[in-house]
């Protein structure tokens, strides 16, 4: 009779524990977002990331009728802002909109605390249009003559850090090329200012951050790291043509690992929204940068994929 009724009590308990226990953190991710929600961006407002991230979070609180914000976490070559996504809560709190380099190059130099599997990719939707950029008055115009110039001055390079795709590119480039810079160093930042301060003669750089430059002719694109030629500067040939490295950077939306499917897709869906809208389509228009939409299944594919390509890029890195 005890044992019945023991059973009896375990098998009570263990029906009310699914009622409002672990039954709970489904319904509340069916109704997902029941509480404000943020956006982490790892770098400095005003970059491509950044505005597309804020388009986004603007759909879903339009869109649910919770505030949905963006904090940008700047610091350690985005190490910083992605560790605090990696040890948030699986409940899509938190998502953080981060570039190739956190869950390949940066993991794979050891300069994270939190493992690649940390982190589970909700989409990815952005091809960077990024460049090499130089002032305007600069004696070269193309990575030709930029190899030969080198040789006997010094020029100085811009960049994210070592540890950053577009970096590792870059030296890929100049070694295939034989561009010599007599110095270098890494940026939180790079925009006109670092080219007109002087601080680097040639920078690593989002068309956004320098669009301003552009337009006024104080500085000049020698290639751009993009699939095509930009939009806003057909004549400028890409990477790929001069030198066939073909790999691109992009960001994306990612989450804690075990966040909810369905919190996952409910956050894709405004994100698609969002990249759809004609904010977004001027966004690839004036810049140049590829704006789409990749799922989470998709996604992790491109992720590991591209973890064994930047193995070779970050070979190229040894010495710096």
């Amino acid at each position: 009779m005890r044992k019945k009724t023991k059973a009896f009590l375990s098998g009570v308990t263990l029906a009310m524990a699914v009622l409002f226990g672990a039954g709970t953190p489904a319904l509340a991710s069916d109704n997902y977002p029941t509480r404000p929600v943020k956006f982490l961006v790892p770098w400095p407002p005003g970059d491509l990331e950044d505005v597309l991230t804020r388009l986004i979070a603007e759909e879903m609180s339009k869109e649910s009728g919770k505030p949905a914000t963006v904090v940008n976490r700047a610091g350690g070559g985005g190490v910083i802002g992605a560790t605090s996504v990696a040890n948030s809560r699986p409940d899509g709190g938190m998502i953080g909109s981060l570039v190739v380099d956190l869950v390949t190059t940066q993991v794979q130099a050891g300069n994270t605390p939190y493992a690649m599997s940390d982190l589970e990719p909700v989409g990815i939707f952005l091809d960077y249009p990024m460049t090499l950029v130089a002032r305007s008055d600069a004696p070269y115009n193309t990575l030709a003559e930029l190899a030969t110039y080198s040789q006997t001055h010094d020029v100085s390079l811009g960049h994210f850090g070592y540890e950053a795709l577009p970096t590792a590119i870059t030296f890929k480039a100049a070694k295939d090329v034989g561009i010599k810079f007599a110095s270098d160093a890494p940026f939180d930042s790079l925009d006109c200012s670092t080219l007109a301060t002087g601080d680097a003669d040639v920078i690593t750089a989002n068309t956004i951050t320098v669009l301003a430059c552009l337009k006024s002719g104080d500085a000049k694109l020698l290639t751009s790291f993009t699939r095509n030629r930009l939009s806003i500067s057909p004549d400028t040939p890409t990477l790929a043509e001069e030198t066939g490295i073909t790999i691109t950077a992009w960001n994306g939306l990612f989450v804690r690992k075990g966040t909810p499917e369905s919190v996952k897709e409910k956050i894709a869906m405004y994100a698609q929204k969002a990249l759809k809208t004609d904010r977004a389509k001027d966004v690839a228009k004036s810049t140049g940068a590829g704006i789409f939409w990749i799922g989470e299944k998709e996604a992790k594919k491109v992720i590991a994929e591209d973890f064994e390509t930047t193995r070779e890029l970050m070979s190229s890195m040894k010495g710096k």
